[in-house]
């Protein structure tokens, strides 16, 4: 059962159909949590949630063109709960006061509520062998940022930037976790800070071994596939029969590491895997402490990684994730959650429309539509049956 009500009205435009995914009691909650609101009389956590996800919808530049965008009637701004168009200045100020943590908070109360949801949209699984098991990537992506502008992002003498690191869940394609970091944090020192479930596996690049975290894994009943770093020494228990060259598989052993640092902080036996990689040219070499599952099934595993990097393509290329309306870290950091927001709620109505639209047709058709007063279930339907999605314009919309 549902805590809030979803509208089927088309008398409400198609923003306000997108902003309840969103319900309202969540909003309230994070910001009950970080009271965010304290001080505020105007420019409250919630309309600073609705112009900056108007902002990554429409794909807006600048403060100036979200505010020239919300100001485009007064019933509008009333379909959308606002009472006002924010002002450029107005925005800006919440953007540097207001704390990043709210959204964080409200993207994974968000995620929480409609995470069954998710789940329904994507019953094919990649290994059927571990079908009853979650599937987790974890990586980072950069975005590099101007030194005269950012000058909290300090990375090196002329260079600044910052990274996003994600817990991905192939299940639902949805990140489950984010951290942001300065660029020069080293990937291996956040691996501590997710939380890691038993009964799942892990996907992780090289940049990624921390043995510690690791072993950690392993004592909660979870699974890691991992690339080995060329200084990780190893001693062979056993190596198994391999005669799977059509396979890419060359070798298969079970070791234990032989370092005296390595040994005392993972003790355990773990299988290493020699794959020739037929993309690359070059020979993979992969470790992983799950000692049942096929040989290059665990190498597929691994190829999987490359749906988090497409996430990060995705986000960079269609969300506003590089540029930014402000530059203080606190403005960076909101502009940020706002767009992973924008993204899962993308990926929601896709989910709930059971929609055959990728997330990129889905944001285009949102992104020239987000004032029409629209069904949105026979939207997304109707743009479906035609072949070229550019012709949604013209279908028989009431504009407000």
């Amino acid at each position: 059962m549902r805590l809030y009500k979803r509208t089927k009205n088309t008398n409400i435009p198609v923003l306000k159909h997108i902003l309840d995914f969103v319900p309202r009691h969540l909003i309230l909650q994070s910001i009950k949590k970080h009271n965010s609101d304290k001080g505020c009389s105007k420019y409250k956590t919630y309309d600073q949630f609705v112009a900056l996800s108007f902002g990554q919808l429409c794909k807006c530049y600048t403060l100036s063109d979200i505010s020239c965008g919300l100001s485009v009637s007064q019933k509008f701004l009333d379909d959308i709960g606002l009472s006002q168009s924010p002002a450029k200045s107005t925005m800006s100020d919440g953007n540097k006061n207001r704390a990043w943590e709210v959204f964080e908070t409200l993207y994974y109360k968000l995620l929480s509520y409609h995470k069954s949801q998710l789940q329904k949209s994507h019953q094919s699984h990649i290994i059927e062998e571990i079908k009853d098991k979650s599937i987790k990537l974890v990586d980072s992506t950069t975005i590099s940022l101007c030194l005269t502008m950012f000058d909290w992002a300090k990375f090196r003498t002329a260079k600044g930037g910052l990274k996003i690191h994600t817990l991905f869940d192939i299940l639902t394609s949805i990140p489950i976790y984010n951290i942001i970091t300065d660029h020069n944090i080293r990937d291996q020192s956040i691996m501590d800070y997710f939380e890691y479930e038993p009964n799942a596996f892990y996907v992780f690049d090289k940049a990624y071994v921390k043995l510690l975290s690791l072993s950690k894994i392993d004592d909660i009943g979870g699974y890691f596939v991992v690339r080995r770093k060329k200084k990780m020494n190893f001693e062979i228990i056993e190596e198994y029969d391999c005669d799977r060259r059509e396979d890419g598989i060359l070798r298969e052993l079970k070791i234990v590491l032989s370092n005296r640092w390595a040994k005392a902080r993972y003790k355990k036996h773990l299988r290493l895997i020699y794959y020739y990689c037929n993309d690359k040219k070059c020979v993979l070499e992969f470790f992983t402490n799950n000692m049942d599952l096929d040989a290059y099934k665990i190498t597929q595993l691994y190829k999987c990684r490359w749906q988090i990097e497409l996430y990060f393509k995705w986000i960079k290329q269609h969300l506003r994730i590089k540029q930014f309306y402000g530059t203080s870290e606190n403005a960076v950091k909101i502009q940020i959650y706002i767009g992973i927001i924008a993204y899962c709620l993308i990926a929601l109505i896709g989910a709930e429309y059971k929609s055959k639209m990728t997330p990129f047709e889905i944001l285009r058709m949102l992104s020239v539509s987000l004032f029409e007063k629209v069904n949105l279930r026979e939207f997304i339907s109707n743009a479906e049956s035609v072949n070229n999605l550019q012709s949604v314009s013209s279908f028989n919309l009431t504009l407000f």
